[in-house]
């Protein structure tokens, strides 16, 4: 995963606002009770530090991939 995915995923899951003090505010304690920026810092993978956001904050599995996009019809 890609810092950019890892910030669409905050973003689409918990909006802008919400996401950017998620990842400055919430300790990671599966991670060592660092907060995600922390984590960036020390090189953890983006991945490591989504799931763990997602089960501090109960994100449902089948949320954690993102929201499924609308197809567009051929013309």
């Amino acid at each position: 995963m890609r810092h950019t995915l890892y910030w669409t995923l905050m973003n689409e899951e918990f909006g802008e606002a919400r996401a950017a003090s998620l990842h400055t505010d919430l300790t990671l304690s599966s991670l060592g009770s660092v907060t995600a920026a922390e984590a960036f810092r020390q090189g953890i993978e983006p991945r490591d530090i989504w799931i763990a956001v997602c089960d501090s904050m109960g994100v449902p599995e089948s949320r954690r991939l993102g929201k499924e996009k609308p197809r567009s019809r051929p013309f």
